[in-house]
C-alpha cells in the first residue's frame, strides 16, 4: 500500500505543472475590452478597425490560452472622462476584465491606465499619444504601444528643420494629446535651431477653422504645425488649402499625427506633400502586405499603426500569459517586459520599464496623385527612425518607475 501511494504521490506530482498551469487563469475565461471611440470624431481611427484588428488576433492565437477562452467585449467611451472611468470600473470590478485595449483619446487613455494601476490590472494604448503616459503619468499596469507624441515630433520635427523649415506656428487642438504633441514638437524646433513665433488653441469639436487659420497665415511662419487629430484635422488642412496657406510655397502645413484614413479621405490632391511620422504603413514589405489584405477583407479599408499595434499588442498580450502560465497582471506585465516582439509591426521591440514599446518609427511623404501606382499607395519613404533615437529616453524622463 505504501508502494501504490508513493506512486499514485509522484503521479500527482508530474501531473500538477501543467494542471497548476490551466488553473491560474482567473474566472476561467481571458477577457479582453476593448474601449474606443465607436461614434465620434476619432471613431474612423479606433472604432469598428480597432476591434476588429484585436478580435483577428484571438482569432489567430487560437481563441483560447492556457487551455482556457478568450473573450473580446467592447465599450465607447463617447469621448467622455466620467463614462470611461465608470466602465473601467465596472469592468475591472464586475465583469473581471483582464486588459482594456486601445484608448483612443489621451485624456480617457490617461485616467484609465490610473483605473488600472489601482485595480491590478492592464491597459495597453494604441490609439492615444500623449507621451505623458510613460513620462510622468507611467505606471507599472500599462503599455504605450504603436506612438506618442515624442516620437512624432523626433520624425516630422527634425525633418521639416532639416529642409530650412525653421519657424513654426501651432494649431493645436485643446485636449491632452494636442498639449503633449505641440510640447514635444515645439522642444524638437528649438533643440535644432527653430524658432516658435506663436500659436493658438482650437476646441477639439470645432468644425470652422477659419479664425485660427487666419492668425496662422498673419503669423508668416514658414511651417503650420496642426497638433490635432481626427475629423478636425482633416477639416484644418482643407480649409488651409482653401485659404491658400500653401500656394507657391508662402507655408508648409505640418500634420503632427496623420492617420491613412485621413489622407484617404482628403484625397492626394489636397494632401501631396505632407511629411507625417508613423509606426506603420501596410506596403512597406510582404508581412505588412499580408497582414494588411486580411484586414482589408474585413474593414474594406487599409489598417493605420493604431489597428496594426492592437493586433501586435493583442498577440504579446496572450503570448505573454502563455509564457507565464497565468494571467496574473504583475507576471504577465513581468513577462511582457522580458519577451522581444518579432511581428509584421516591429522588429526586435521591447517594452521598458516606464511602459514605453521600442521599435522604429518612419517619416513619410505623401505622394502626389501622378505617383500613386495602385488603391492606397500613398506614402514614400522620407527617412527611418530608429527606435532608441524615437522615444523619450530613459535619462530624460520623469516616470518614478525608472531607478536613477
Amino acid at each position: 500500500m505504501n508502494r501504490v501511494a508513493m506512486i499514485l504521490a509522484v503521479g500527482i506530482g508530474l501531473a500538477s505543472p501543467a494542471y497548476a498551469q490551466t488553473a491560474k487563469i482567473s474566472d476561467d475565461v481571458v477577457k479582453i475590452g476593448v474601449m474606443t471611440d465607436m461614434s465620434g470624431q476619432f471613431s474612423h481611427e479606433s472604432g469598428e478597425g480597432s476591434v476588429t484588428a484585436i478580435k483577428m488576433a484571438v482569432e489567430d492565437f487560437g481563441g483560447s490560452v492556457l487551455g482556457k477562452p478568450i473573450e473580446v467585449i467592447v465599450a465607447d467611451h463617447q469621448n467622455r472622462n466620467e463614462v470611461a472611468i465608470a466602465k473601467a470600473r465596472e469592468w475591472y470590478d464586475v465583469t473581471k476584465v483582464d486588459l482594456i485595449a486601445n484608448l483612443i483619446n489621451s485624456s480617457i487613455a490617461l485616467a484609465v491606465t490610473n483605473v488600472a494601476q489601482e485595480k491590478n490590472r492592464i491597459a495597453i494604448v494604441n490609439g492615444s499619444g500623449s507621451s505623458r503616459l510613460t513620462n510622468d503619468s507611467c505606471t507599472p499596469n500599462s503599455i504605450h504601444y504603436a506612438y506618442d507624441t515624442y516620437a512624432l515630433a523626433q520624425g516630422t520635427g527634425k525633418a521639416l528643420i532639416k529642409e530650412g523649415l525653421n519657424t513654426w506656428y501651432f494649431l493645436t487642438a485643446d485636449y491632452a494629446f494636442g498639449h503633449a504633441l505641440e510640447s514635444d514638437t515645439a522642444n524638437v524646433v528649438k533643440a535644432n535651431g527653430g524658432t516658435v513665433v506663436g500659436s493658438i488653441r482650437y476646441p477639439i469639436d470645432t468644425a470652422d477653422h477659419s479664425s485660427f487659420l487666419l492668425q496662422a497665415q498673419a503669423s508668416k511662419a514658414k511651417v503650420v504645425a496642426v497638433a490635432g487629430s481626427g475629423t478636425t484635422f482633416i477639416n484644418a488642412v482643407k480649409s488651409a488649402k482653401d485659404f491658400g496657406l500653401t500656394d507657391g510655397g508662402k507655408q508648409t502645413i505640418a500634420g503632427l499625427l496623420v492617420w491613412i484614413t485621413d489622407i484617404d479621405s482628403m484625397g492626394l490632391s489636397t494632401a501631396q506633400g505632407l511629411l507625417l511620422t508613423n509606426a506603420f504603413y501596410w506596403d512597406r514589405d510582404e508581412e505588412t502586405r499580408a497582414f494588411s489584405k486580411r484586414f482589408f477583407a474585413k474593414m474594406k479599408r487599409m489598417p493605420h499603426m493604431g489597428d496594426a499595434g492592437d493586433y501586435s499588442s493583442t498577440m504579446h498580450y496572450l503570448n505573454a500569459i502563455k509564457a507565464a502560465g497565468t494571467d496574473d497582471a504583475k507576471t504577465v506585465m513581468a513577462k511582457m517586459r522580458e519577451m522581444p516582439v518579432n511581428d509584421f509591426f516591429a522588429k526586435n521591440g521591447r517594452v521598458r520599464e516606464d511602459g514605453r514599446f521600442v521599435h522604429d518609427m518612419y517619416v513619410y511623404e505623401v505622394k502626389k496623385p501622378s505617383e500613386s501606382k495602385y488603391a492606397w499607395d500613398y506614402y514614400k519613404l522620407h527617412a527611418v527612425v530608429p527606435g532608441d533615437e524615437a522615444f523619450r529616453p530613459l535619462s530624460e524622463s520623469k516616470c518614478p518607475l525608472i531607478k536613477k
